[in-house]
């Protein structure tokens, strides 16, 4: 029976269907993410609104982000338990059932709820983890692309959505704009949900002895080695956090206007996007764990390009390379997870490694902000930044050490 149900997997590994699903996955990233991005496009509305201070105002997007970061791991749980289709049936309604609650909301603090559980928790979070982990388990020869593909729609949904929902708010309002939004979800996610109602392939599981490789990928306990991806994945984003989140301020203070920093962004999540892409190819060559060293030295050389570069077009330039260098580093943490843990754990493992990296992203944020504050530049933050890339990178090569010490031994053994 083994052998059979093991032909049967391996027939739709790499297969027309496997694509298939994974254009799908894309979609529904792109569709779903979109709260992550559009939370921060109606803040000034939202806040002039419910009469609030900017700090009032940001409070949605943090509900947002820790709805994302426990969503992520709940949506992995169910996806391992019932199949991806599952959790982006609750995403897909949980983002209509949001979207309508949003354009609702009597106050502020409804609005923040509306986005932290619905939009954030139950929605986005269900479209990005499971959607990554169920695409590792259809591929295996291109797995590393496969796997970036599909990280990729969250920045296609952040190239695709602010200016979309910008001309929604000028034209109709706020509230307009979240009523049309939630429509837009269910009448294109629900039959793309449905295409995703075979389960991944996967061979019956075998039993793991004590002491085996699997039992101890690189020589670690699977909780040390899922915690110890988890500090990285955290120090990694604390480092993406500084351009990311503060782009657009450092282009205020230097005179260059608003406008200009979101061209910026938007060039970095554009270039972001062949990052991620050109690293898939690369993963399927050297490894998840050799592509996140790699990630790690590329962003912080691009990190401290940003110390000298205050003129214009050497933001735009600094903004398209760190693009460029920092966009595998997220997709890695999925492929090592599914290099190193049996893939029935995928959901739950993937969605645990990229939560740490959501997690990154908040903290670095606010830190960012927090230093600024407390030296009146960027110059500081921007070390605070470089200094946690070095703890990610210090990881990442033990980790690999590791990981080629064991290689060689099981061959010596051989």
């Amino acid at each position: 029976m083994h052998g059979i149900a093991g032909g049967a997997a391996d027939g739709l590994i790499d297969s027309r269907a496997a694509w298939m699903r994974l254009f799908a996955a894309v979609m529904l990233s792109t569709l779903g993410s979109a709260p992550m991005w559009s939370v921060v496009v109606v803040l000034p509305e939202v806040q002039a609104e419910f009469g609030t201070a900017r700090a009032g105002a940001s409070l949605p997007y943090t509900m947002t982000m820790v709805g994302f970061v426990v969503g992520g791991v709940l949506m992995g749980r169910l996806a391992d338990r019932f199949g991806v289709m599952v959790p982006v049936l609750i995403g897909t309604a949980s983002l209509g059932l949001g979207g309508i609650a949003a354009a609702m909301a009597p106050s502020l603090v409804v609005f923040g709820l509306a986005y932290g559980v619905l939009l954030g928790c139950f929605g986005a979070a269900a479209v990005f983890g499971p959607l990554i982990a169920d695409i590792s388990l259809w591929f295996n020869r291109r797995r590393g692309i496969a796997v970036a593909l599909a990280a990729s729609g969250n920045y296609l949904s952040g190239t695709i959505w602010p200016p979309l929902l910008q001309w929604g708010v000028a034209s109709f309002g706020w509230r307009q704009a979240h009523l049309a939004m939630a429509a837009v979800w269910i009448v294109t996610m629900l039959p793309l949900a449905f295409a995703l109602r075979r389960r991944a392939p996967m061979p019956p599981p075998r039993p793991v002895a004590a002491g085996s490789s699997a039992a101890r990928p690189l020589g670690l306990s699977p909780n040390t080695l899922q915690t110890i991806l988890g500090i990285a994945g955290v120090a990694c984003c604390v480092a993406m956090a500084m351009p990311q989140v503060h782009i657009v301020a450092y282009c205020v203070d230097l005179g260059y206007g608003a406008r200009r920093g979101a061209e910026m962004l938007s060039v970095m999540l554009a270039c972001g996007i062949v990052s991620r892409l050109a690293f898939g190819m690369i993963m399927d060559r050297i490894g998840g764990l050799a592509t996140l060293a790699l990630g790690s030295v590329l962003q912080g050389l691009a990190l401290l390009l940003f110390l000298p570069a205050d003129g214009m077009v050497a933001l735009f330039a600094v903004s398209a390379v760190f693009g460029l260098f920092q966009g595998g580093i997220v997709p890695s943490y999925a492929m090592i997870v599914r290099e190193h843990f049996p893939p029935e754990q995928a959901g739950t493992r993937v969605g645990i490694a990229l939560s740490s990296t959501l997690v990154g992203m908040a903290l670095g944020g606010w830190m960012a902000g927090a230093i600024f504050d407390a030296t009146g530049s960027y110059q500081a933050a921007m070390w605070n930044g470089i200094g946690w890339n070095l703890l990610n990178l210090a990881i990442a090569m033990w980790l690999l050490r590791r990981g080629m010490g064991r290689r060689r031994s099981s061959l010596a053994t051989a």
